[in-house]
């Protein structure tokens, strides 16, 4: 199971530039949703960030294709795997297709740092965490 799927809408007209397709901040918007549904699926709950460990993952470099336009009324849904696991980093791709035919529309990697939400400092991806992410990576 190395793609796990991380987000799922309809694209919104309120979502579409005055160019007619999906903004740019919509596209970086599903990835950020899917960070954080594949962070809980690995144990970093919204409850385990507010008042638990206090960690979660941030993005330091993103590197992105946008492949094609997506309009309003356009099912969409994200897969999210992971390529990396260093000792503080993450490394996730991201690919959002076209539910009705199930063409890729975008696809960016995120490499994303562990981060202490108290002292804004990068720490050590637990033992725990770790485990669970393998179920997600690509060369797993």
């Amino acid at each position: 199971m190395p793609e796990f799927v991380s987000f799922r809408s309809v694209v919104d007209p309120s979502d579409c530039d005055f160019l007619g397709h999906m903004n740019v901040s919509r596209y970086f918007a599903a990835c950020s949703d899917g960070v954080f549904a594949i962070q809980a699926e690995m144990g970093l709950t919204a409850q385990d960030m507010r008042s638990g460990r206090r960690l979660s993952f941030a993005v330091v470099h993103a590197e992105s294709d946008f492949r094609a336009e997506l309009t309003a009324g356009e099912a969409i849904h994200l897969k999210t795997a992971v390529l990396e696991i260093g000792g503080k980093s993450m490394t996730f791709r991201h690919r959002l297709f076209r539910s009705a035919d199930g063409s890729l529309a975008f696809e960016t990697l995120f490499k994303c740092v562990l981060l202490s939400l108290q002292d804004r400092s990068a720490k050590e991806i637990p033992a725990d965490v770790r485990a669970k992410a393998s179920n997600w990576r690509l060369d797993a």
